[in-house]
């Protein structure tokens, strides 16, 4: 039976009952897109720059990224934790999105900035430990940022409706950065016919992007502390943060079985998306003979699913319980994501240089992504919801905790895809700086096979996960009566 001294807040859990106001809503909101800018200016880019411009192994260079994670697996719930823990006149979150912006800055531009004396191995050293420094500090705003949208309504809409402003501006941050590199940074040279195997391309993106992504870090974090006097504190009696107290959260949150089940699923379908994200260049470049000009279009679809996602994931948990949108969406997404590839094997896809390629490949990568946004959303505002229940069943808070999942599945999703990606990329024996139209066509065709068919299938099992959670909105309804109930009590009793 949990001691009501463990009771991490005294009043409501959020800062508003219902409505959140439309300006702090938006000025929350845009701490998405610093996330984005940054990790398209990482994820995007830096394995096709170390592999085909540094030239080092492909799974040298997964293997960075992937070290990279097991300590995003510590890192990620630790600050969590911490956050949770947290006592400041700046509140619980503010602290830590503080602390980020110019750690991150100075990683990013490095990353793309190596000695050119060093060789491969040392080339991998480099890419890992500022991974490693970059991803850290990325943590220090992430997670306490996405914790810190948990508390901002306890409404079970409006939850969602929060979210899917996060993730719309996420996605105009994200691929407003592909664009931008695409078109400008990449654009054809004299010297270079493909801007994306110019070297000198890489740290100019690097600062630009390090420079905006750190501005509205900032900006987000500032324009946001206006509500920390509507936020719930922390009670005198939970005590600071500390190692056993973090062991204790860690557990106390994998005990949780609707939480766990999204956990798993969501780590499955990180191994999916970051595979695919990660040989996106090499597909668009090798498979589809596609240069800089075209592959910009993609992220101008990207914004479109962004925006539609938005529109429609909380007119849909209106009407439908949370559960069947996540699995529909799971599965639609990885349909239209498999199909380009597997209509072209068996011959009913369009011919490189058709003038039916682009539109035709512009429409499957729509839908693949409304559904994941409409996905995204959905396991967004489902642990708002989870972190109810937990503060339910255990009398804790833990967004910190909660939201660490998916921050860190974030980072699983290119830690994971780099390394399938490289492993995959050195078997099929996928040569170093080729022109596109050059390469062999039965390694061309193998590099299908690993964006195509292959890359689902962990997404496939995640779908099994998916169907075991059971939290729906009858019972959030209960959860949050008895919860109203215990603080009514707590507040009688300090009279």
């Amino acid at each position: 039976m949990p001691n009501n001294n463990d009771v991490t807040f005294s009043m409501g859990s959020s800062a508003y009952a219902d409505r959140v106001p439309r300006r702090l809503k938006f000025f929350y909101a845009i701490g998405a897109s610093a996330e984005t800018i940054f990790g398209v200016a990482f994820n995007a880019f830096n394995f096709f720059f170390y592999t085909n411009i540094m030239g080092i192994p492909g799974t040298l260079a997964g293997l960075a990224i992937t070290i990279a994670l097991f300590f995003d697996a510590i890192t990620d719930p630790l600050i969590g934790a911490w956050s949770d823990r947290w006592r400041s006149k700046l509140g619980r979150r503010h602290p830590f999105m503080f602390a980020a912006p110019l750690p991150v800055m100075i990683c990013l531009f490095f990353i793309y900035s190596p000695p050119a004396v060093l060789g491969d191995t040392g080339l991998f050293l480099w890419l890992t430990v500022l991974t490693v420094l970059m991803r850290t500090s990325i943590t220090l705003f992430h997670v306490p940022h996405l914790a810190l949208g948990a508390e901002l309504s306890a409404d079970f809409t409006e939850r969602t409706r929060i979210m899917s402003l996060n993730t719309l501006l996420g996605g105009v941050g994200g691929y407003g950065t592909y664009v931008i590199a695409l078109t400008f940074f990449f654009n054809k040279t004299p010297e270079f016919d493909n801007g994306l195997l110019n070297a000198s391309a890489y740290p100019s993106l690097a600062i630009s992007a390090a420079f905006l992504g750190g501005t509205v870090m900032l900006a987000s974090t500032i324009l946001t502390l206006k509500v920390i006097p509507l936020l719930p504190p922390m009670h005198d009696s939970i005590e600071r943060f500390n190692f056993s107290s973090f062991l204790l959260d860690l557990k106390s949150a994998l005990t949780n079985q609707n939480y766990l089940m999204l956990l798993i699923g969501y780590l499955l379908l990180s191994a999916t998306l970051g595979t695919r994200d990660t040989i996106g260049l090499h597909m668009n470049t090798y498979y589809w003979e596609l240069v800089p000009s075209q592959i910009r279009y993609f992220a101008l679809a990207g914004l479109a699913a962004t925006l539609f996602g938005y529109a429609v994931t909380a007119p849909l948990h209106n009407r439908f319980e949370k559960k069947p949108v996540l699995i529909v969406g799971l599965i639609f997404l990885l349909f239209f994501a498999t199909a380009p590839v597997l209509l072209r094997i068996f011959g009913l896809f369009p011919e490189n240089g058709s003038d039916a390629l682009m539109p035709m490949l512009m429409i499957f990568y729509l839908l693949t992504l409304i559904f994941g946004v409409i996905l995204l959303i959905s396991a967004m505002s489902a642990l708002a919801d989870i972190a109810d229940e937990h503060e339910l069943n255990t009398h804790r808070r833990q967004e910190g905790i909660f939201y660490a999942a998916r921050s860190f599945f974030a980072k699983a999703s290119s830690g994971l895809g780099h390394l399938l990606a490289g492993i995959a990329i050195d078997l099929i024996d996928f040569p170093v700086g080729a022109e596109p139209g050059t390469v062999n066509p039965d390694i061309v065709f193998r590099l299908g096979l690993i964006d195509g068919p292959i890359a689902v299938i962990p997404g496939i099992i995640a779908v099994f996960f998916y169907l075991k959670y059971r939290l729906t909105r009858v019972r959030h309804e209960e959860i949050q009566v008895k919860l109203a109930e215990r603080r009514a009590t707590l507040a009688d009793q300090r009279r």
